[in-house]
């Protein structure tokens, strides 16, 4: 495979990890939420002081309002944090 097709099945993989957690492999709840934030990308939790960060970043991604965060609003969310690391390092990059 290439390396985004690798990319993209990673991207599948680690949400149906933490998804099947309740049983339902179609969305995240906040507590799988919570889990996969601080196992999968624990400096993007560590870097903020901001105590309810996670009931921030849940109500923002869960778009229809349903308590759960499906695959597409996860993929939303990976999509644009990805954006704002890309434009991180580019800045750096020009210093």
């Amino acid at each position: 495979m290439s390396q985004l097709e690798t990319a993209m099945g990673m991207t599948i993989a680690v949400f149906d990890k933490y998804a099947k957690t309740d049983g339902n492999r179609q969305t995240l709840t906040k507590a799988e939420l919570k889990t996969l934030l601080e196992k999968e990308l624990p400096n993007f939790l560590s870097s903020g002081k901001d105590k309810d960060a996670i009931d921030k970043v849940f109500k923002n991604l869960d778009e229809n309002s349903d308590s759960q965060v499906d695959f597409k609003e996860f993929v939303i969310f990976v999509a644009a944090l990805t954006c704002c690391c890309h434009k991180y390092f580019e800045q750096k990059a020009a210093k």
